[in-house]
Protein backbone atom coordinates (compact mmCIF):
# COMPACT_ATOMS: atom_id res chain seq x y z
CA UNK A 1 0.00 0.00 0.00
CA UNK A 2 1.40 3.37 -0.63
CA UNK A 3 1.13 5.60 2.40
CA UNK A 4 2.67 9.44 2.09
CA UNK A 5 4.83 10.18 5.15
CA UNK A 6 5.49 14.61 5.78
CA UNK A 7 9.15 15.17 6.99
CA UNK A 8 11.10 18.53 6.51
CA UNK A 9 15.35 18.26 4.54
CA UNK A 10 16.22 18.21 8.21
CA UNK A 11 14.32 15.17 8.99
CA UNK A 12 15.14 13.39 5.62
CA UNK A 13 18.38 13.89 6.52
CA UNK A 14 18.05 12.12 9.50
CA UNK A 15 16.13 9.59 7.92
CA UNK A 16 19.02 8.50 5.21
CA UNK A 17 21.34 8.23 8.03
CA UNK A 18 18.86 5.76 10.06
CA UNK A 19 17.95 4.14 6.79
CA UNK A 20 14.50 4.29 8.39
CA UNK A 21 11.59 6.39 9.40
CA UNK A 22 10.52 5.69 12.81
CA UNK A 23 10.14 5.20 15.55
CA UNK A 24 6.37 3.56 15.18
CA UNK A 25 3.91 4.80 15.91
CA UNK A 26 4.10 7.03 12.41
CA UNK A 27 1.51 9.20 11.19
CA UNK A 28 0.95 9.03 7.52
CA UNK A 29 -1.28 9.43 4.70
CA UNK A 30 -3.05 7.07 2.67
CA UNK A 31 -5.90 6.23 0.43
CA UNK A 32 -8.40 5.52 3.24
CA UNK A 33 -12.41 4.25 2.95
CA UNK A 34 -13.16 7.98 4.41
CA UNK A 35 -11.00 9.95 1.41
CA UNK A 36 -12.46 6.99 -0.87
CA UNK A 37 -16.25 8.37 -0.02
CA UNK A 38 -15.96 11.76 0.18
CA UNK A 39 -14.08 11.65 -3.05
CA UNK A 40 -16.14 9.54 -4.56
CA UNK A 41 -15.31 10.42 -8.49
CA UNK A 42 -11.85 10.32 -7.94
CA UNK A 43 -9.83 7.40 -9.85
CA UNK A 44 -6.79 5.49 -7.39
CA UNK A 45 -4.72 8.55 -9.18
CA UNK A 46 -6.53 11.54 -7.81
CA UNK A 47 -7.27 9.97 -4.22
CA UNK A 48 -3.17 9.03 -3.91
CA UNK A 49 -2.75 13.17 -5.25
CA UNK A 50 -5.56 13.90 -2.16
CA UNK A 51 -3.68 11.92 0.61
CA UNK A 52 -0.23 13.40 -0.90
CA UNK A 53 -1.58 16.94 -0.24
CA UNK A 54 -2.55 15.98 3.03
CA UNK A 55 0.79 14.72 3.48
CA UNK A 56 2.30 18.46 2.43
CA UNK A 57 -0.02 20.48 4.87
CA UNK A 58 1.29 18.39 7.76
CA UNK A 59 5.04 19.07 7.02
CA UNK A 60 4.09 22.70 6.88
CA UNK A 61 3.31 21.92 10.26
CA UNK A 62 6.60 20.19 10.92
CA UNK A 63 8.12 23.45 9.72
CA UNK A 64 6.38 26.07 11.84
CA UNK A 65 7.58 23.56 14.72
CA UNK A 66 11.36 23.27 13.78
CA UNK A 67 12.47 27.16 12.84
CA UNK A 68 16.14 26.20 11.73
CA UNK A 69 14.45 23.77 8.82
CA UNK A 70 14.84 24.85 5.40
CA UNK A 71 11.57 26.53 4.11
CA UNK A 72 10.66 23.05 2.09
CA UNK A 73 7.83 20.79 2.17
CA UNK A 74 9.05 17.44 1.92
CA UNK A 75 6.34 14.09 1.53
CA UNK A 76 8.15 10.59 1.28
CA UNK A 77 6.32 7.73 -0.40
CA UNK A 78 6.71 4.73 0.63
CA UNK A 79 5.21 0.68 0.00
CA UNK A 80 4.16 -1.10 2.89
CA UNK A 81 2.11 -3.99 3.98
CA UNK A 82 -1.75 -3.34 4.14
CA UNK A 83 -2.15 -4.68 7.15
CA UNK A 84 1.09 -2.55 8.86
CA UNK A 85 -1.59 0.86 8.15
CA UNK A 86 -4.40 1.53 10.38
CA UNK A 87 -6.96 4.46 9.37
CA UNK A 88 -7.33 7.15 12.03
CA UNK A 89 -11.41 7.02 11.74
CA UNK A 90 -12.83 10.15 12.81
CA UNK A 91 -10.40 12.53 12.28
CA UNK A 92 -11.04 15.98 10.13
CA UNK A 93 -8.50 14.43 8.14
CA UNK A 94 -10.00 11.76 5.44
CA UNK A 95 -6.30 10.23 4.60
CA UNK A 96 -4.88 10.80 8.34
CA UNK A 97 -3.31 6.95 9.07
CA UNK A 98 -0.98 5.46 11.73
CA UNK A 99 1.94 2.58 11.15
CA UNK A 100 2.53 0.29 13.24
CA UNK A 101 6.25 -0.53 12.54
CA UNK A 102 9.17 1.78 11.21
CA UNK A 103 9.88 2.24 7.25
CA UNK A 104 13.16 0.69 6.03
CA UNK A 105 14.42 2.94 3.70
CA UNK A 106 14.52 0.23 0.85
CA UNK A 107 10.54 0.85 0.77
CA UNK A 108 10.91 4.35 0.15
CA UNK A 109 9.81 5.27 -3.26
CA UNK A 110 10.38 8.84 -4.10
CA UNK A 111 10.26 12.20 -2.43
CA UNK A 112 7.71 15.05 -3.02
CA UNK A 113 9.74 18.59 -2.32
CA UNK A 114 9.00 21.83 -2.96
CA UNK A 115 11.56 23.86 -5.79
CA UNK A 116 13.54 26.47 -3.79
CA UNK A 117 12.12 29.35 -5.31
CA UNK A 118 8.84 28.38 -3.08
CA UNK A 119 10.70 28.93 -0.25
CA UNK A 120 9.21 32.43 0.72
CA UNK A 121 5.62 31.52 0.30
CA UNK A 122 6.58 28.64 2.57
CA UNK A 123 8.20 29.98 5.26
CA UNK A 124 5.42 33.07 5.40
CA UNK A 125 2.89 29.93 5.24
CA UNK A 126 4.75 28.02 7.99
CA UNK A 127 5.01 31.78 10.26
CA UNK A 128 1.16 32.49 9.31
CA UNK A 129 0.31 28.88 10.47
CA UNK A 130 -0.76 29.32 14.47
CA UNK A 131 -2.88 32.57 13.59
CA UNK A 132 -4.26 30.68 10.93
CA UNK A 133 -5.32 27.70 13.32
CA UNK A 134 -6.94 30.64 15.59
CA UNK A 135 -9.13 31.75 12.66
CA UNK A 136 -7.65 34.51 11.13
CA UNK A 137 -8.59 35.34 7.41
CA UNK A 138 -5.70 36.86 6.56
CA UNK A 139 -3.21 34.36 8.10
CA UNK A 140 -5.33 31.51 6.20
CA UNK A 141 -5.29 33.13 2.86
CA UNK A 142 -1.13 32.90 3.34
CA UNK A 143 -1.14 29.36 4.33
CA UNK A 144 -3.25 28.49 1.36
CA UNK A 145 -0.63 30.25 -0.55
CA UNK A 146 1.50 27.35 0.12
CA UNK A 147 -0.82 24.74 -2.28
CA UNK A 148 -0.04 27.19 -5.27
CA UNK A 149 3.23 25.75 -5.39
CA UNK A 150 3.58 21.67 -6.14
CA UNK A 151 6.09 19.53 -4.59
CA UNK A 152 8.54 18.40 -7.24
CA UNK A 153 9.10 13.98 -7.48
CA UNK A 154 13.01 13.05 -7.20
CA UNK A 155 13.97 9.30 -7.08
CA UNK A 156 15.60 7.69 -4.27
CA UNK A 157 18.94 8.14 -5.42
CA UNK A 158 18.62 12.09 -6.05
CA UNK A 159 17.66 12.55 -2.43
CA UNK A 160 21.25 13.17 -1.00
CA UNK A 161 21.23 16.42 -3.68
CA UNK A 162 18.58 18.15 -1.77
CA UNK A 163 20.15 18.11 1.56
Amino acid sequence: MRVYLPSTLTLLAAVRAAREIGPAPLSAHAVTPALREWYASGDLEELEYAAMTAAARASLRLLAADPSAPRRRVVLAAEVPGDAVAWRGGSADRSLSELAAAVPWRKIASAHVDDPSAAPDIAAAADALAAADAGDEDARFTVDGAKGHELLWYATQELPHLE
